[in-house]
């Protein structure tokens, strides 16, 4: 069984150069511009790796933030394969759960490079991108980091075009304006940019009166340790796939909706060729249209709540094509041996409780699971940035103000990180901050008059009856940050 999408109406996957690699003893042909895992799964193959009990695990998230994927590489244990980039006649193992820990060269540390800057941007999605740019534009030196290989984050695996104002690229597809700011950030010559790098620490320095961060830069699957001293930092790195509970929801052919998203749109492979999608917000009722897109049958949507929580717009495309949209149902179990085969869906009451006898067996190899998204707060809990629970905002968040700084002066947090939005909100938010960390180092050429600007361009973009969850969950975060001060 291959994958591979042949014909697409909107990105074109011909053309690129073939490379081989062998996965456990077998030669496998991917494509330059492929992961590892892509080209796997590409191949048919939907297993990658071994869950500590022996249970399978296939590609879900795409973005290197769970461990379905760590599979062992010329040797190396660990590897994320879904952002590693494929290399000629590397050699792929399957890992089990014996797998022995990786070493670690402490000493290396001292011998890293070391990069000093005004301000360091974490995560290059549109919200560090933007936030990068527009610090640089203000005079500040920024280098922005991305544990990917390309940037744009989730940019580059959205097809369909923006909605919003002019200034907020309305109608420009995702993929475009992830190239454009790509070129801008590229262009200027304050930006340094550092690709397959995560930033995994920040350390306490006397000699430096700043912030020193560690990175580990990843080359040809093997790291460098790099030491990073800045005054000013921005934390842009995105969110999380959540997760269902429900039994089989391990099976490799279970995958989260922006994994889905990354395998089409970044690769061009499909998940499988029959899917069952559960969750009729936005992201999943345009990502079932980009798998009919894709050429993947989308069995039916369903959906918890008792009403579409997305644009009717975009279920009204799934509508013409045929795809039935189920309210008040949701998923019951996933079966199959190795990968997924099928599942029950079955309808809720108003107590969103299992109606019983309402099981129905769906025939699949994919589900594929559009349930929201948790922010990344890792990074900024290591900063002791104070923290608050904002169900809107999507869970667990760092307290900020309207300038998009946290509790602990000189941390700055954009993006999906300061709470799940779209990435139109992103890009402004990223503005905000990028210009608030230059003009706190003394930078201004003209920031406090954009700062202003982009402040109100995302109130306008913010209003209306689908900005209603956001306004509550920043109204909500600028009262906790009310509160904080007001302890000090």
């Amino acid at each position: 069984m291959h994958l591979r999408i042949r014909e697409h109406p909107i990105i074109d996957f011909s053309g690129r150069e073939k490379i081989s690699f062998y996965f456990n003893g077998e030669k496998i042909v991917g494509y330059k511009g492929d992961s590892i895992a892509s080209a796997i799964h590409a191949s048919g193959v939907k297993r990658l790796s071994e869950s500590l009990k022996g249970r399978h695990r296939g590609f879900f998230c795409g973005i290197g933030k769970c461990s379905s994927c760590l599979m062992t590489v010329n040797g190396i244990p660990n590897i994320r394969t879904c952002i590693a980039p494929l290399q000629e006649d590397i050699n792929v193992e399957t890992q089990s759960k014996s797998v022995p820990w990786p070493k670690v060269d402490y000493d290396a540390w001292e011998d890293g490079l070391n990069i000093e800057v005004d301000i360091l941007v974490v995560g290059a999605g549109p919200a560090g991108l933007s936030a990068s740019i527009e610090a640089a534009k203000q005079g500040a030196t920024v280098l922005l980091v991305d544990e990917n290989p390309r940037v744009g984050g989730q940019l580059i695996k959205q097809t369909h075009k923006f909605f919003g104002s002019k200034h907020e690229k309305a109608g420009i597809r995702g993929v475009d304006i992830a190239k454009d700011l790509e070129r801008e950030a590229r262009d200027h010559s304050n930006i340094k940019i550092l690709l397959e790098s995560t930033v995994f620490g920040v350390y306490e320095d006397p000699s430096y009166n700043g912030f020193t961060f560690g990175v580990m830069k990843r080359e040809n699957y093997k790291s460098r340790l790099v030491k990073v001293h800045c005054k000013e930092v921005i934390i842009s790195v995105g969110a999380m796939e959540n997760m269902l509970l429900f039994p089989g929801n391990d099976l490799p052919g279970v995958y989260g909706a922006g994994g889905v998203q990354t395998l089409m749109n970044v690769y061009g492979v499909k998940p499988g060729n029959k899917v069952l999608m559960v969750g009729a917000g936005n992201v999943g009722l345009i990502v079932s249209y980009q798998l009919l897109q894709a050429g993947v049958d989308v069995d039916r949507v369903v959906e918890a709540a008792p009403i579409i929580g997305g644009y009717h717009v975009h279920a009204a495309k799934l509508r013409r094509f045929g795809v039935p949209i189920y309210t008040s149902h949701s998923i019951k179990e996933v079966y199959g041996n190795d990968c997924v085969e099928g599942a029950f869906v079955v309808e809720l009451d108003e107590n969103w409780q299992p109606i019983e006898g309402s099981e129905e067996n769906v025939e699949c190899d994919t589900v594929c699971l559009a349930v929201g998204l948790t922010p990344s707060t890792r990074l900024l809990e290591q900063l002791h940035v104070e923290m608050a629970d904002i169900p809107e905002a999507g869970g667990r968040v760092a307290i900020h103000d309207e300038y998009m700084e946290t509790s602990v002066r000189g941390v700055y947090v954009s993006g999906d990180s300061s709470g799940i939005e779209e990435a139109s909100t992103a890009m402004i938010e990223g503005k905000i901050s990028g210009i608030s960390a230059a003009l706190a180092l003394g930078y201004n050429r003209d920031a406090e008059e954009l700062r202003k600007e982009y402040i109100e361009r995302l109130e306008k973009l913010r209003a209306g009856p689908f900005g209603e969850k956001p306004r509550i969950a920043k109204r909500k975060i600028l009262e906790e940050w009310r509160r904080y001060h007001g302890r000090l």
